[in-house]
């Protein structure tokens, strides 16, 4: 199907081409002869050009394919002054033109602007919007950052949600400063006077947030429902502090098991002795598995699979003089049964997290059946 550039194209009126980057070749690439020519002849009129089977190739469009994947995969910009990358375009198409970072930067933002334009045409047309926002830290900078999404439903009666804006939050995090950039992004997007909720974990600041934003809020407008149900707790919150704790009951319970699976597949001459004694006793499961202390369902996991080899562990002291984190018997106990009420709530997290979109309809029946 023969494609061209039209005047709708978004990076039409925004992206000038640079005289220099164009007539600038890629670098030859030393390779080895493998017998393969390029199976079309190209000419370039207009940055459009017509190859085999009428198909033509687009400057322009393949700027657009380039910008994009840079965005999907996360690539820094200077990933098209590569050589190897830009070798592999030129060879597919000899008429493919080098870019630079300073264009595949004007192209993102382009295609950004672009995005953001239809999007907020689309907003115009949707009654109530509701919001969540999240917190995240960067793993290689020492700052925090926001994400705030809007969550709606189309004139298709279909659940939508975008991402509206990524901002940085200020070190102190206070709830007022918070309820600023959220407001601060409900009048960048127009949409202000149609929020139904927000939806945030249960950090102190932000009850302070929500009421600061309420406030502005209903000073210009009606809030829907009186703003009953303007703020929501996030129920995966509810449920990790309601988890986090029980398990803060049995710590030094928490500790021993951890420690034991540590030591135990420390090495590979630990876990011989270990697998060979759970062989012995005729025990299907083969490896103890750590957990990541901040998540409570993986806490649940390497409890249950510890739980298994309950047996394993004195006759496995005998045999390694230095472990010196062997449960007790009382303390398997207690394992057993906050891993009975672990269980509930672990079904429960499946359903919630286990959906690409959890409504209330999926969650209200399993904050019930833990209650």
């Amino acid at each position: 199907m023969d494609e061209s550039v039209t005047p709708s194209n978004p990076l039409a009126n925004s992206i000038f081409l640079n005289e220099k980057e164009i007539n600038r070749s890629v670098p030859t690439i030393p390779t080895t002869d493998t017998g393969i020519t390029p199976t079309q002849t190209t000419t370039i009129t207009n940055q459009t050009v017509t190859g085999q089977n009428g198909a033509r190739y687009s400057q322009e469009k393949m700027r657009q394919i380039i910008a994009t994947a840079i965005m999907v995969h996360e690539h820094p910009f200077s990933i098209v002054e590569d050589e190897v990358w830009m070798w592999g375009f030129q060879y597919a198409n000899s008429e493919f033109h080098k870019i630079f970072n300073k264009t595949a930067r004007s192209d993102c933002l382009a295609i950004y602007e672009a995005e953001k334009k239809q999007l907020k045409a689309l907003l115009q047309g949707v009654r109530k919007i509701s919001l969540t926002t999240d917190m995240w830290r960067s793993s290689h900078q020492i700052v925090e950052y926001m994400v705030i999404t809007c969550h709606f439903i189309d004139a298709g009666w279909n659940l939508q949600k975008r991402v509206l804006i990524f901002v940085q939050v200020p070190a102190l995090r206070r709830g007022i400063d918070v309820a600023d950039a959220i407001f601060k992004c409900l009048k960048t997007w127009e949409i202000e006077n149609k929020v139904f909720s927000v939806s945030v974990d249960n950090a102190s600041y932000n009850d302070s947030c929500l009421r600061a934003l309420k406030d502005t809020i209903s000073d210009n407008n009606s809030l829907h429902v009186g703003g009953s149900l303007f703020h929501v707790r996030c129920c995966a919150h509810i449920l990790n502090l309601l988890v986090q704790d029980r398990l803060s009951k049995i710590k030094g319970i928490v500790h021993k098991v951890r420690e034991s699976v540590k030591y135990v597949n420390f090495n590979d001459s630990r876990y011989k002795t270990f697998v060979n004694i759970a062989k012995n006793k005729r025990l299907k499961e083969k490896k103890l598995i750590i957990d990541c202390p901040t998540r409570w369902n993986s806490t649940y996991n390497m409890l249950s699979v510890a739980l298994k080899f309950k047996s394993v562990f004195p006759v496995y002291k005998e045999r390694e003089p230095h472990y010196n984190y062997e449960p007790s018997s009382e303390d398997w106990r207690k394992v057993e049964k906050i891993c009975k009420f672990l269980k509930v709530f672990n079904l429960a997290s499946h359903v919630i997290f286990g959906s690409e979109y959890p409504t209330a309809n999926l969650y209200l029946s399993e904050v019930c059946r833990v209650k």
